[in-house]
């Protein structure tokens, strides 16, 4: 089964662009997942299993490397990447 996320997240802290940044490129490591990102958001699509798999051991990651942080996230069955 196919998956999209879409996920944004607020450090808690005044140095918020290299906490985003960091939990953007631990999702980057995984080759199988596909990744947008735009000013707004982070979209992943893929399969189910891998792209939460993926989502649980970033947000662990991004909480032990920063501390407080808030998730904001939108799950959506399907793979609904943008056609090119």
């Amino acid at each position: 089964m196919q998956l999209t996320i879409e996920i944004s997240k607020y450090p808690l802290a005044d140095n918020y662009l290299e906490p985003i940044k960091g939990f953007i490129d631990q999702l980057n490591q995984y080759p199988n997942l596909h990744i947008l990102t735009n000013t707004l958001s982070t979209q992943v699509f893929g399969d189910y299993d891998e792209v939460m798999a993926a989502l649980q051991a970033c947000i662990k990651w991004s909480f032990e490397q920063y501390g407080k942080v808030v998730f904001v996230c939108k799950f959506l069955h399907g793979d609904l990447r943008p056609q090119d």
